[in-house]
């Protein structure tokens, strides 16, 4: 019987790949491989101007010396990489903007003209440290529609949250988790004044459309995964099971990020790392968080 599980990796080519991505697209792997399922690889190149080709080709070159393997993404040769090309989010805005254009039909998002200091974030995976801050409402309308433009660009277009609803969803790793509309996030960015769709619309979009199944990411998206079950909800789209990872952090006790670059993949295997090392570095992280956990 052929396995139903779809798992994803979404790396973004932002800089080179450190080894608390690495432990998670570990992680992902694994799981794809004990439920004898399909594992696709997304180039999550949404925001133009922090995505870099060289950054691209480095992260699928330095996930397969580590010894990972999928089975669709934009280096799979033949049918165009799989079933649910294109593998590369800056190629599938079509999709983004038939989703925009339901949300605003449906009076779930409204335009926004406020000021964002941090706009360029919001299309990559908002961290803990750097996530939005809560919305007051200053754009939100108070009745009346809204009339669908042609196009969303020039303002910001956020998801208006149902204040005070509980989001609650199991996680594979922490267990049951729960957070309030309004209270621990709040109307959320779904697509950017420079017109590039946000973190939070795109990975639901393509999700969805990749039919993943089982969403392996770091513990830092657990606040996210609540605003994106919204989006699914008013989509009408079935959520897929979550699977969050805890962190690694440096000597200094501070989450990885890609400014570690000693801490790279590709710093690590030019000093003459091993792919085994490497794993072993994971088990040892896997072993301390569970006697963390006990």
């Amino acid at each position: 019987m052929t396995s139903s599980y779809r798992g994803r990796l979404a790396p973004s080519p932002t800089g080179y790949l450190h080894l608390g991505h690495a432990r998670t697209f570990w992680t992902a792997y694994q799981r794809a491989r004990e439920a004898d399922g399909v594992l696709v690889m997304r180039n999550e190149d949404l925001d133009p101007q922090r995505s870099k080709p060289e950054y691209a080709v480095a992260m699928l070159d330095d996930l397969r010396w580590l010894g990972i393997r999928w089975q669709e993404g934009p280096d799979v040769t033949g049918s165009g990489g799989g079933l649910y090309a294109p593998y590369e989010q800056s190629r599938r805005r079509q999709f983004y903007l038939e989703a925009w254009s339901r949300l605003v039909q449906t009076q779930f998002v409204y335009p926004c003209r406020c000021s964002r200091k941090d706009l360029a974030r919001s299309a990559q995976a908002p961290h803990d440290e750097e996530d939005e801050p809560l919305y007051p409402g200053t754009c939100r309308p108070i009745g009346g529609d809204i009339v669908v433009p042609e196009s969303p660009a020039g303002v910001n277009w956020r998801f208006r949250v149902p204040d005070g609803q509980v989001i609650s969803f199991h996680d594979g790793h922490f267990g049951p988790q729960q957070f309030i509309a309004g209270r621990d996030f709040g109307d959320f960015l779904v697509w950017r004044r420079d017109d590039v769709p946000a973190y939070q619309l795109a990975v639901v979009v393509d999700d969805a459309a990749m039919r993943i199944t089982e969403v392996v990411r770091g513990a830092d998206l657990l606040r996210s995964t609540a605003r994106q079950i919204l989006v699914h909800r008013t989509l009408g789209l079935e959520p897929p099971l979550w699977y969050h990872c805890p962190l690694m952090h440096d000597a200094r006790g501070l989450r990885l990020a890609k400014r570690h670059d000693a801490l790279s993949l590709r710093a690590l295997r030019e000093r003459g790392m091993t792919p085994d090392q490497v794993v072993a570095i994971f088990d040892s992280a896997e072993a301390a968080s569970s006697r963390s956990k006990s």
